[in-house]
């Protein structure tokens, strides 16, 4: 039989503070067995889980969103300075939509995420049986790894199935959604429905909400770093809203609004602290950043300044704000002091001039990787009550609330209300790794202006290529998987 190509020998190593489910050389392995036999080995699975996540997140799924609907453009290469898709990262297929699952750019995303659905799963499955940690203890850590088991299904079902409203049902092909670790040459399974993909989430959410306790899993670092009632109920505003359960999405939005203590940045503060990345800005919900250790807490040493920063006119990284962006901002609109301009040497048919690029200000130095702030909630409740239609007020006060915090002024009435909650999440939101989807939820056309350099540079709704094709490794290794429409 064929074999399942992320299942993964696992094999932890317990001299590091962040484990991580590798292979390793003989000499360094050890038993599962051992590794959950100490509190100390324990601790080091949950670290290397959270780990796990800061690394598939920070990575190339990170600008994948803005890149592929037209946030980004290009910095022009250090060597003849012509504006090109960077060849260092293996982004040129999806790009041009022209993905393929023989050698997909994506592929190592696609492993990481089930990698950190089965570190996940065996956390939970050993956790259960050791006498050493308190049921309160287990409880916690249950609930950390289910959050962590909903999210990388969840960003498993954004880069490789239709958006939730693809079919009126739902019933076109979602995920394969794990529920416990899988052993190789046995276990071979397939792809469920979306609406049954989402179901699993749901589940997973409700059960994590309802186990957590007061105290986090590990005993340093910040608490907006790791799952817990506050940032688990944010992840389940995301994903329902995705998942266009409305009612839903408004009520875990409204929970942490109100719950959370955690309040929106003021105007005037908005740009300063976006300027301080050794600090998150004041209104963070979760954050990955890594590596963590019991020394010293939460240390950001994050991949998503690896390709959005500045140093100099000879040191730079790939991506800045496309025009269709900055466009978007109007005058007074304090977000359009979020970017640095810089000139580059350029080469422009053949001759070099210096032209102005606008590099991020949200991602610079060691900034570590934003996930979820407040003004994400603002945005998820206002769309929510746009949809259900019943308080277009209160949804048209939330999105103002956003609106006249970045200096520009409240709209007067709820005309073109969901359009006009598009822009602002495409404005608040930048490179925060959201445009794609929300195009996909709005069944939009994907419109890339005047720095494409694509092949092709628009794509209209409905289209195979709005998603991923599943690598051919995973598919060839189970027979139970079926490729995505177009990339047979």
């Amino acid at each position: 039989m064929k074999k399942l190509k992320y299942i993964i020998l696992i094999s932890l190593i317990a001299s590091s503070s962040c484990s991580e489910f590798l292979v390793q050389e003989p000499d360094k392995q050890v038993s599962i067995t051992e590794q959950f036999s100490t509190k100390e080995g324990v601790d080091q699975t949950i670290n290397g889980l959270y780990k796990s996540m800061e690394s598939l997140i920070s990575g190339k799924y990170f600008f994948y969103a803005d890149l592929i609907a037209g946030n980004l453009s290009f910095t022009p290469n250090k060597t003849d300075y012509i504006i090109e898709v960077p060849p260092g990262i293996s982004i040129e297929q999806v790009y041009n939509f022209q993905d393929i699952e023989s050698e997909s750019d994506y592929e190592a995303t696609y492993t990481s995420c089930y990698s950190v659905i089965n570190e996940a799963n065996l956390i939970i499955e050993k956790t259960a049986e050791l006498d050493f940690l308190s049921n309160e203890e287990k409880d916690q850590i249950k609930a950390e790894a289910l959050s962590a088991r909903a999210l990388g299904h969840y960003l498993v079902s954004l880069l490789y199935a239709q958006n939730y409203n693809f079919t009126p049902d739902a019933s076109h092909l979602g995920i394969v959604y794990n529920t416990r670790t899988l052993i190789a040459g046995i276990d071979y399974p397939s792809r469920l429905e979306m609406a049954a993909t989402y179901q699993l989430m749901k589940t997973d959410l409700e059960e994590a909400l309802d186990l957590f306790t007061q105290n986090q899993a590990l005993d340093y670092g910040p608490a907006y770093s790791y799952f817990n009632t506050i940032t688990t109920q944010a992840l389940f505003a995301r994903i329902a809203l995705q998942m266009n359960e409305w009612q839903t999405a408004y009520d875990y939005a409204d929970l942490v609004i109100k719950n959370s203590g955690i309040m929106l940045m003021e105007k005037d503060s908005l740009v300063p602290q976006w300027e301080k990345p050794e600090d998150p800005v004041s209104e963070i919900i979760l954050e990955f950043s890594a590596p963590r250790t019991s020394d010293v807490g939460t240390v950001s040493s994050s991949v998503a300044a690896e390709y959005y920063s500045y140093t100099s006119g000879s040191i730079y990284n790939e991506f800045v704000a496309s025009s269709d962006l900055l466009n978007l901002y109007e005058t007074g609109d304090v977000r359009g002091q979020l970017f640095l301009q810089k000139l580059l040497k350029t080469s422009i048919e053949g001759i070099i001039s210096e032209e102005v690029y606008y590099f991020t200000k949200k991602f610079q130095d060691q900034a570590g990787t934003s996930f979820i702030r407040l003004s994400e909630m603002y945005l998820i409740r206002a769309e929510a009550l746009a949809r259900i239609g019943t308080d277009d007020i209160s949804a048209l006060s939330d999105l103002n609330v956003i609106r006249q915090r970045a200096g520009i002024s409240a709209l007067p009435d709820a005309t073109d209300l969901l359009e006009e909650i598009f822009l602002e999440r495409r404005r608040e939101l930048t490179f925060e790794g959201h445009l794609l989807f929300d195009i996909a939820r709005y069944k939009k056309d994907i419109v890339r202006g005047a720095d494409c350099i694509s092949s092709t540079c628009n794509l209209s709704y409905p289209s195979d290529f709005y998603i991923l094709p599943i690598p051919a490794s995973s598919v060839t290794l189970n027979e139970n998987i079926k490729q995505n429409e177009g990339y047979y």
